[in-house]
């Protein structure tokens, strides 16, 4: 009597014991299948709040307005911060944004919204070539560059590839000047006693290097290489402003950069006004419709969360931000 109730009791135990296994087995796989279903959830609504936001930029725009009636535009390319071949402004992007905009059926003038304060004058000069082939190859269509805080150097080397230029008469404009930044630690060296090692193959492979004293001879090659590219700079402002620039040539090529109130006098700009002024008042159409380069939806996604978080990171380190 006594083996029966111990088999009986540790029947129970097994059985019970099973039975809390078998509802911590079903409890884990309810908590992953709702783990699983709130990141789809929230991918979705990442998604779709970046259909909404951003939907334009992946071409949704043109699908929602197929049916609609044509109605020309003008096309509004942005040419905003640094002009590199690794940054928003890039030859290759804002290439095909410009084909696209002078393509479209719709388009009856161009204009190059920028705020920028340069960057690389090779950038810079492939999309003002591709503004000047556009432009003959579609001489019904205008361009106009309207600056708003800034078009100075590359920035405005783009701009007078426009047929007109316009800006702000507190904007910063020109700096029509070529520039090379260096430091020299020679001194701080020799002060706390340590020795460079440069090894190199070619004789002047080093030069500018600076660890080491400059040579005359590497500074005006330097200078010489330079002065080329200003050179350049400088023929394509006098091609791109011809009369409407003032004789003081020496002050404007200068590198100094000026308001748009003593840009207009010295012939740098064509008028005052922003965006909408030129829109309406001077080209004499409303409607504003932007191109931008076309990005897939997990790039536009990565763009604004990034965006986000920077944002984030500076305000907890409140940091001043420069506009």
């Amino acid at each position: 009597m006594a083996n029966t109730n111990v088999e009986e009791k540790s029947n129970w135990e097994r059985e019970t014991l099973e039975k809390l296994l078998l509802a911590q087995v079903t409890e884990q796989r309810r908590a992953r299948r709702w783990g699983v279903f709130l990141k789809l959830l929230v991918l979705v609504y990442l998604f779709a709040l970046l259909f909404l936001v951003r939907g334009a930029d992946l071409g949704l725009g043109d699908l929602l307005d197929r049916d609609k009636e044509p109605q020309e535009h003008v096309a509004v390319i942005d040419i905003e911060g640094l002009i590199a071949s690794a940054a928003t402004v890039n030859a290759e992007d804002i290439n095909k944004t410009l084909r696209e905009a002078f393509e479209d059926d719709e388009t009856a003038a161009v204009m190059l919204r920028i705020n920028s304060g340069g960057g690389s004058p090779v950038q810079a000069g492939l999309i003002h070539d591709e503004i000047q082939r556009l432009r003959e190859s579609h001489e019904d269509i205008p361009v106009y560059a309207v600056i708003a805080d800034a078009g100075a150097s590359g920035a405005y080397y783009i701009a007078v590839a426009a047929d007109e230029i316009y800006a702000d008469k507190g904007s910063i404009v020109g700096s029509i000047g070529v520039r090379l930044d260096s430091f020299g630690v020679v001194d701080l060296m020799d002060r706390w006693g340590i020795e460079r090692r440069l090894f190199t193959a070619g004789e002047k492979k080093g030069f500018l290097d600076p660890f080491l004293p400059l040579q005359e001879e590497e500074v005006a090659h330097v200078e010489t290489v330079i002065g080329q590219i200003h050179e350049q700079f400088i023929n394509v402002v006098r091609e791109g402003r011809g009369d409407r620039l003032k004789e003081q040539e020496d002050d404007i090529f200068s590198g100094l950069i000026w308001t748009g109130v003593d840009a207009l006098e010295l012939g740098l700009i064509d008028g005052l006004g922003d965006d909408r002024f030129v829109a309406h008042e001077v080209i004499g159409i409303e409607r504003m419709v932007v191109f931008k380069p076309r990005r897939t939806a997990l790039q536009l996604l990565l763009e604004d969360l990034g965006v986000a978080i920077g944002n984030r990171i500076l305000n907890w380190q409140n940091i001043p931000q420069w506009r």
